[in-house]
């Protein structure tokens, strides 16, 4: 039986080549090493090389490259007319709103409490949240968030480093809330020609949104190409930025066919 050996680092030691990462046949496929720190160089050098921290509170820190690796193309992704609809109804009320980067603790604090299907406690851990923090007040880290009767409802947080996107987590209060949060990220994505949404995990929801799977090599390709452009500094959301992904109205008596909101 072959075994399975656990790369472990030192603080200032690098990562190991992500084609080391433990493959489909391992305990756990996708791991590349434990320990280092979550200094934010350290989760720069991660997210550039698509290495992610993930682990719970007894366990070290643990980092992963998976393969094959989710992700959500911007232009491949499928807005569902029931969420179309869900939105319309959404942006009527004055009081609803997206906001970008207000409450950023908030969402992450938020995050940390969903309860996941098949995960025992949360990976989020209190390490996790300050380091994201430190992330977030770097420029690095963002939140999307749902505002719904001037109250927060739904949101999800992210990391961008030059044009690549790369999706944490979300969380609602409020049926629906997350979705609007993941469609206006979108929305704010195709905004700013940024191409793809690293998801990192496997999920049925993601699938549905029209979320896929590339090989490690290919998206480490795509990495390359992106990591290094330069980085988004408005993340600014705006009614506008709806028009990205919503769907046009079909004509009627009341409306103009070209009329999106």
């Amino acid at each position: 039986m072959e075994t399975h050996k656990i790369c472990w680092i030192r603080a200032d030691e690098p990562f190991p080549d992500v084609e080391q990462a433990w493959d489909e046949h391992s305990p756990a496929p996708g791991l590349l090493a434990a320990g280092g720190d979550l200094s934010i160089e350290r989760l720069v050098t991660a997210y550039t090389h698509g290495i992610f921290p993930w682990y719970s509170a007894d366990q070290p820190i643990l980092w992963w490259s998976p393969n094959p690796r989710m992700v959500l193309s911007t232009e491949n992704f499928r807005l569902h007319r029931s969420m179309n609809k869900t939105i319309r109804h959404f942006n009527k009320n004055v009081a609803n709103c997206v906001l970008t980067d207000t409450h950023f603790e908030q969402v992450i604090e938020h995050c940390s409490k969903v309860s996941r299907p098949k995960q025992a406690g949360t990976w989020i851990v209190p390490e996790i949240k300050e380091a994201y923090i430190r992330l977030h007040h770097a420029g690095y880290a963002h939140s999307v968030e749902t505002w719904v009767n001037h109250k927060l409802v739904g949101g999800l947080y992210f990391v961008a480093i030059g044009n690549m996107v790369f999706g944490e987590s979300m969380f609602n209060t409020q049926t629906d809330a997350s979705k609007i949060a993941l469609v206006a990220l979108v929305a704010l994505c195709k905004e700013r020609n940024i191409a793809m949404i690293d998801c990192q995990q496997d999920t049925l929801h993601l699938r549905a949104q029209g979320a896929t799977t590339l090989p490690r090599k290919a998206f480490a390709h795509h990495l390359l190409e992106n990591i290094t452009k330069p980085p988004v500094t408005d993340w600014y959301f705006t009614n506008i930025t709806w028009n990205y992904v919503m769907l046009k109205q079909r004509p009627s008596h009341h409306n103009d066919a070209n009329q999106v909101l």
